[in-house]
């Protein structure tokens, strides 16, 4: 969300995820507002954050902050997401290091609860006709297999 607010907008001081989900609250979408402000990939590696996310979060926020480990315009691998955030962030390796841990038991559980492995995770279909419409021009022009069952 905070990615889409204007450079002006004083909700970006917040910082990412806090922005969003303030932006939500705002809007009258507070019941997204857990979701968004819990999913950035630095939540996973703040230890007071993760020791009360881990026990606290919905299914639903789970599945959020999953995606986001998984998907930026496209979907992909865990380790392609990591080595990107490594290749842009190399200051913030430990604590890369750590977020991927606890990144590895995120998806353990939202897999186990989707009754998948990792590697059928795909983007539904409707995903890239949404984006198309939209004018999105990072719009994926093939889209993924739906998801197994």
């Amino acid at each position: 969300m905070d990615k889409a607010l204007p450079k002006s907008d004083p909700l970006l001081a917040l910082g990412h995820g806090h922005a969003g989900a303030q932006w939500l609250r705002g809007h009258g979408f507070a019941e997204l507002a857990p979701a968004v402000d819990g999913h950035p990939v630095s939540r996973l590696a703040d230890d007071d954050h993760w020791r009360v996310w881990s026990r606290a979060a919905s299914l639903e926020e789970r599945v959020v902050a999953y995606a986001d480990k998984r998907a930026a315009q496209r979907l992909g691998s865990m380790d392609k997401r990591f080595a990107r955030w490594e290749r842009r962030h190399p200051e913030y390796h430990e604590r890369l290091s750590k977020a991927r841990a606890r990144a590895n038991i995120l998806e353990r559980e939202v897999c186990a609860a989707a009754g998948i492995a990792p590697a059928d995770v795909r983007r539904r279909r409707w995903v890239a006709t949404i984006q198309q419409r939209s004018g999105d021009p990072r719009a994926e022009t093939e889209a993924d297999e739906p998801m197994a069952p």
